[in-house]
């Protein structure tokens, strides 16, 4: 099969986020199909950008389409979304010498769903919508949008345009149904692939060694015997990171030491706030590289995943956090209120209402009074749950038999 994956963000090893489209399309060429991923030249998730050219990176093939760089969600990011459709349209010689069996629509915005469905139709293949997050409900509930304002408008029309025309449907989100049958989807043409992890990368061969700074903290809070509780990831207001670091004021600084990694833009700030109020058991380090996750994850005893509360997550969650906390084979404390509930389903840890530092370190103290044995247990319930339901080996294969079912 011929797959032509859109996706204005997609990434690789090489290049950073966005995982998603290589993993599958990693997956899918090792099952023997041909991968096409288009996607713009500039995106504000990778940290490194490519040039507009066309390459091959483990099998998968890029086309990387000019597109202007952007800060922030202003209108240069809107003059990005634009300039990338427009590209899909100019190149579609290119898109018909490939002779796609499939395209996937797939770049988080859904105007992308207009070209995507004429290259389909154009090359009588299937053409399938991916959704990421729900646009233009997430601008709308999340920044404060108008239903009215242009911007929102154009996306709805994308997202409306999608359900009628697609093929198929395929959700990261677990609990859109009702959503998606309100704008026109048949709940038939649904299909559910969620986000997940790649096994080799936990592979001890795969793994690199902790950078000193990072070695040194750990072991030194290790030696003192305090309970770690660690965070890993983007430092932003949507994580709750606040009320996490509250929560480590009711509890003794002398047993429990809570360990933020990453960079974000709330981290400064962040800082500032625990050293103002003289906190004297939170940690802050800088972000490490993917091979190093494992061996950082290795040294905490549990680890925290939280998000703002927000009406939008009644359409389920899946971020890849929760998996590689799972993989880790560590407790994870979520505090997240949302439609599905994966801690729950994996009997992995607890769950605590979001933003709420009295039950987060209750929880806590709970997690700390465990038996190691409890622990592990936990620990390894997480490691079988993701093991079983979120390999991109078996999400590759579940996207395909959606594909083959359209």
């Amino acid at each position: 099969m011929n797959i032509l994956l859109v996706n204005h963000y997609a990434g690789n090893s090489a290049l950073g986020m966005e995982f998603r489209p290589y993993y599958l399309a990693r997956e899918w060429v090792k099952s023997g199909h041909r991968v096409l991923i288009a996607s713009g030249s500039f995106s504000h998730l990778r940290k490194k950008q490519p040039k507009a050219s066309a390459e091959t990176i483990d099998g998968v093939s890029y086309r990387w389409l000019w597109t202007p760089k952007y800060k922030g969600n202003g209108a240069g990011r809107f003059l990005s979304m634009l300039c990338f459709v427009a590209q899909l349209f100019l190149h579609k010689r290119a898109w018909r010498r490939f002779k796609p069996d499939v395209v996937i629509a797939s770049s988080t915005y859904p105007i992308d769903n207009w070209p995507c469905c004429r290259i389909a139709r154009s090359c009588g293949a299937k053409y399938i919508y991916e959704i990421h997050d729900l646009w233009p409900l997430s601008p709308m509930e999340l920044g404060g949008m108008s239903a009215k304002h242009p911007f929102i408008r154009l996306m709805q029309w994308g997202e409306d345009y999608a359900y009628r025309h697609a093929d198929k449907v395929v959700s990261i989100l677990p609990c859109v149904h009702e959503h998606v049958k309100e704008h026109g989807l048949p709940l038939d043409k649904l299909a559910l692939v969620p986000n997940g992890i790649v096994e080799e990368d936990w592979a001890e061969q795969a793994c690199e060694a902790l950078p000193e700074e990072h070695r040194q903290l750990l072991q030194k809070l290790k030696a003192e015997k305090k309970f770690l509780v660690g965070f890993a990831g983007a430092h932003g207001k949507a994580n709750a990171l606040k009320s996490f670091i509250d929560a480590s004021l009711l509890l003794p600084s002398q047993q429990t030491a809570f360990v933020l990694v990453g960079t974000g833009q709330e981290k400064d700030h962040l800082i500032r706030y625990v050293a103002e109020n003289h906190i004297p058991n939170v940690y802050f380090l800088p972000p490490v590289s993917k091979r190093s996750i494992p061996v950082l994850f290795s040294s905490f005893d549990l680890l925290y995943v939280g998000l703002q509360k927000q009406r939008l997550f009644r359409f389920g969650i899946s971020p890849n956090k929760i998996f590689d906390y799972m993989m880790a084979g560590k407790p994870v404390i979520m505090a997240i209120e949302a439609g599905n509930n994966l801690v729950a389903e994996a009997d992995c840890g607890w769950c605590v209402e979001p933003e709420n530092p009295v039950a987060l370190a209750k929880a806590i103290e709970t997690a700390a009074a465990c038996s190691a044995g409890h622990l592990a247990q936990l620990g390894e319930n997480g490691w079988r749950y993701v093991k079983a339901h979120h390999t991109y080996k078996n999400l590759a294969q579940l996207f395909i038999q959606a594909i083959e079912t359209a």
